[in-house]
């Protein structure tokens, strides 16, 4: 069987902890892995898969001097700006965990259960989507294809931990002491309904985002797509309440039966008991859970569903990971 060398960019960060963790569990067909980070973490050692990783600092020449088929980024916009252009060039396969290279008309948008064939078509750099947006798409994706998608109205509830370790530590520290320092205002028994900068639209960039990545997914510039973001006092696991205005005439049973067929789905949907998708059922799963499902009877055709997921996992690390075990598996 053939291997591959693999780098992982931020290695030492939430997300880069993640990817190790899944890497772990999948066991992909890897000869070498190269675990990068900045200079003030380069020295350290990672105990990975039973064997101890020095981390390698990340510059250009502790690249050039090795051969790495594929190259997992989660460091920032910055960092992917400067730095995958080098892995690409010299034969890696980049999947991008920032948003710097997402809208890129030259660069696929993947989430391998909607779109994997598009990854086939990257010059080297593929971009991981937001977190907020995979796990959305990946539950309106059977929808979309049984009755066609017109408009989807996202409303999120997204964890600190989607601002990483400093949006971790201000909910926890918060609960102690009452100290604030990632976010403009407490998140401790609080809401925030800003996730990122304003634009001159009055949306933030968040909420942009979703809109310009879920109408590039699917390849239909032709949806109309709004959003609100709101940060929240969880820690794992983003929640989405989403409204979608159909093409075609829907019914209760077909809509519960197309998203229970799809793999990668967990509906819990028994109102009878009391059962729906929390964050706490989420947290460390690859599955999208799907529940609170229900007809919109303020138009022609169209529900109501609630979404959530594990955003660092599913909605950064293993979408990333699932990408390059489907880049493996067309390797032939």
């Amino acid at each position: 069987m053939k291997k591959y060398n693999i780098a992982i960019v931020g290695a030492t960060g939430m997300v880069g902890n993640k990817f190790l963790e899944v890497l772990t569990e999948r066991q992909l067909p890897v000869e070498n892995y190269y675990l990068y980070a900045s200079a003030r973490s380069a020295g350290s050692v990672i105990n990975f898969m039973g064997k101890d990783h020095t981390v390698i600092e990340l510059k250009k020449e502790n690249i050039t001097n090795k051969k790495i088929d594929f190259a997992l980024l989660s460091a920032g916009g910055g960092t992917s700006r400067d730095f995958a252009p080098i892995f690409a060039k010299h034969g890696a396969i980049v999947v991008d965990n920032s948003s710097y290279w997402r809208m890129n008309p030259n660069v696929p948008l993947v989430v391998p259960e909607v779109n994997a064939s598009d990854a086939l078509k990257h010059n080297n750099i593929i971009a991981n989507p937001n977190c907020s947006t995979t796990q959305a798409v990946v539950a309106l994706k059977p929808l979309y294809e049984k009755y066609g998608i017109k408009r989807v109205i996202y409303s999120t509830y997204q964890a600190v931990s989607g601002a990483g370790v400093a949006g971790y530590n201000d909910l926890v520290n918060q609960a102690k002491e009452g100290e604030t320092k990632k976010f403009a205002y407490p998140i401790f028994n609080n809401l925030i309904p800003q996730i990122d900068d304003f634009l001159p639209s009055g949306y933030t960039k968040e909420e942009q985002k979703m809109i310009d990545e879920t109408k590039k997914i699917f390849n239909n510039y032709n949806i109309k797509v709004t959003a609100t973001t709101v940060r929240v006092p969880v820690v794992h696991g983003h929640s989405e309440s989403i409204n979608i205005e159909f093409e075609k005439p829907c019914t209760l049973e077909g809509i519960k039966e197309a998203l229970a067929n799809t793999k990668g789905i967990v509906v819990i949907d028994d109102i009878q008991n009391c059962k729906y998708p929390m964050p706490i059922y989420a947290e460390d799963k690859d599955e999208v859970f799907v529940g609170r499902i229900r007809l919109d009877d303020t138009i022609e055709s169209g529900c109501n569903i609630w979404v959530v997921a594990d955003n660092i996992r599913k909605g950064a690390a293993t979408n990333a990971v699932q990408i390059v075990e489907y880049l493996i598996s067309q390797d032939k």
